[in-house]
């Protein structure tokens, strides 16, 4: 018992490689890009219209390539190398502003070319994002994949949520060039990153296959993974239930008319409490993963993740909701840790790309869908119905546990 302690610790301090660190780096870059990009075009629409239904329209076209190309994406990580496939996409993601700020020069920029721009680079973000959680398993050892995710997720979160936006603000008040072409100079910063990256991460292939049946290969594979399976569906609730309590959250909480009566800082504020926990979570994750188990800490996940979407149904006090939006980080966290980690491992390498990409069409592509039903619901019946609605949906999880045994898990990991 004690060896195999030794073990544990052993393994826990085993350094994750200088490979590791350049992927990263390029990591921390791309997504600074993406939080100074995301904020940077609503601010930059609002010079061309006042209209909200345009201006959310740019969300419709930035997310719309996860339901549409996420597939595709998926097949194409693993027909090719996968570093290289997030070369061209962030070459792709630089060149798109640069192009932007020359049309806006020359006196042709318009909401509708917003449009465009918000879905090309979101083509490229599906390409990069896909190849990036597949190209993980060739670049650390299996049992290093817990920590490598934690520290991935905290330099994303660091870089597209805490430093982008602000940075984003502050370069758009500087000027419309200045806010798109910091982040094309990011992208292509990311780039020099992966180049340092050694080695090839292409998969070899027995035969030749039609882009379809790619496809059809990895959707078979996850359908016939009960883990997964389950894991992706479960994903999907969890993101459909936040989407709804997020999408209509700042009428329960700004304003002189609303329930918490906060200021946009204050907003702000409340918001970056969760960040702050998911942040805490990315480090300590695989901790809690080898103290409680899998099966005990996804199972506390799905009460904290209740909590988190249903709280606003019964209180409207900041100081309670603050420590509940953190603590819901943190487990937010811990779930996806877990989640990726294990789908990782149990996916063999030449289906990883795919398998991904179906897995986060099921995941993802609940989100408009939420932020649909949670706009109608809090017309109906008030947003502190919607919110104890969405929180019990999500305590509706538990009843899929189990399937979620640490024995099935351990099966289902052992297999692969």
């Amino acid at each position: 018992m004690t060896h195999h302690g030794g073990q544990v610790k052993e393994r826990l301090r085993a350094p994750l490689g200088a490979p590791y660190w350049r992927l990263w780096t390029s990591s921390g870059l791309s997504n600074l890009a993406d939080g100074v990009f995301k904020i940077a075009l609503p601010l930059l629409a609002i010079q061309f219209t006042q209209s909200p239904t345009l201006i959310a329209g740019l969300s419709v076209a930035a997310t719309l390539p996860w339901l549409l190309f996420a597939l595709t994406a998926g097949a194409l990580a693993d027909r090719l190398d996968r570093r290289k496939l997030m070369v061209w996409a962030n070459l792709g993601r630089a060149l798109l502003p640069a192009v932007l700020v020359a049309v806006i020069l020359l006196d042709g920029g318009s909401i509708w070319a917003l449009y465009v721009v918000a879905l090309m680079v979101g083509v490229a973000e599906t390409l990069y994002d896909t190849s990036a959680q597949s190209i993980l398993p060739q670049v650390v050892q299996r049992d290093q994949l817990s920590r490598a995710n934690g520290r991935l997720y905290a330099v994303e979160l660091t870089a597209n949520q805490f430093v982008g936006p602000p940075l984003g603000g502050l370069l758009v008040a500087i000027g419309v060039a200045a806010g798109l072409a910091v982040p094309a100079a990011l992208w292509l910063a990311a780039v020099g990153g992966l180049l340092l990256v050694p080695g090839a991460f292409r998969i070899e292939r027995e035969q030749r296959t039609t882009l379809r049946f790619d496809i059809g290969e990895g959707l078979r594979f996850l359908w016939n993974q009960k883990i997964l399976r389950t894991l992706a569906v479960m994903t999907g609730v969890f993101n459909f239930a936040s989407s709804a309590a997020f999408a209509v959250l700042v009428l329960f909480a700004v304003g002189p008319a609303s329930e918490m009566r906060l200021s946009e800082v204050g907003f702000g504020l409340l918001l970056t409490t969760s960040a702050l926990g998911a942040f805490v979570g990315s480090f300590i994750s695989e901790w809690v993963e080898a103290k409680l188990g899998r099966s005990k800490a996804l199972t506390l996940t799905i009460f904290g993740v209740a909590l988190f979407v249903g709280a606003p149904a019964m209180t409207d006090n900041p100081y309670v909701l603050g420590p509940i939006l953190f603590v819901g980080g943190i487990l937010i966290v811990l779930w996806n840790v877990i989640t990726v980690s294990l789908r990782q491992r149990i996916s063999p390498n030449r289906l990883l790309g795919r398998v991904n990409s179906a897995y986060r069409l099921l995941a993802w592509g609940t989100m408009p869908l939420g932020a649909a039903v949670g706009g109608l619901l809090a017309q109906w019946l008030g947003l502190q119905a919607m919110f104890a609605i969405m929180g019990v949906l999500t305590l509706a999880l538990l009843g899929m546990m189990p399937v979620l045994t640490d024995k099935a898990i351990a099966a289902a990991d052992v297999e692969s």
